[in-house]
């Protein structure tokens, strides 16, 4: 893949490659209190929501930038 370029010049701010322990870790508590609500009540009408139990601003990954391609054209490479 020589030639596998990104089409736009934007990259995110990162310590890591990916979310996924976080995105484990929130679902995992998300179905806990899921699990916990329905044993209490099985006709429960209301569940919680999945922005109740995680924080995005505590993740890993803190968004994106956009950068000058040409400029630095070793970060345009995938």
């Amino acid at each position: 893949m020589s030639r596998s370029r990104r089409k736009t010049s934007k990259a995110g701010h990162t310590t890591r490659q990916s979310e996924k322990w976080d995105k484990a870790k929130y679902n995992r508590r998300f179905r806990r209190a899921c699990n916990q609500m329905l044993q209490i009540n099985p006709f429960c009408q209301l569940l919680p929501h999945l922005l109740e139990k995680s924080n995005v601003w505590s993740m890993v990954k803190e968004g994106k930038h956009w950068f000058d391609g040409k400029e630095d054209a070793k970060r345009m490479r995938k």
